[in-house]
């Protein structure tokens, strides 16, 4: 799994690349929690993540709840089909704001 955050638009975007699995998933899990940590919303930008098991949804939805917690918003953007399919599946499609394209993202949260 390769990764690049920045931050555009007051927001800090996260972009994953490759497999968010076992393996990856604390890697993911402690880029996205440092970055809550900025106190600024949150773009998860998924649209390179071929693949993403129960591990990765979980790391997602920790940092939803500390995002929350701390007051900030997290916006998964560009989904995958891949993780669209998995989020859809564990109905977390119905938790998480998504959002088609960064753009969007950044109107949901300004």
């Amino acid at each position: 799994m390769k990764h690049e955050v920045n931050e555009q638009g007051g927001a800090v975007v996260v972009g994953f690349e490759g497999d968010v699995d076992l393996q990856s998933s604390p890697d993911a899990r402690k880029i996205m929690l440092e970055c809550v940590e900025r106190k600024m919303p949150i773009l998860i930008d998924l649209s390179k993540v071929e693949y993403i098991d129960s591990s990765g949804i979980a790391s997602l939805v920790e940092c939803l709840q500390t995002a929350r917690k701390s007051g900030s918003d997290l916006v998964l953007v560009a989904v995958s089909e891949s993780a669209l399919r998995v989020l859809e599946l564990a109905r977390l499609d119905k938790v998480f704001t998504i959002c088609d394209t960064i753009e969007d993202g950044l109107a949901k949260v300004g």
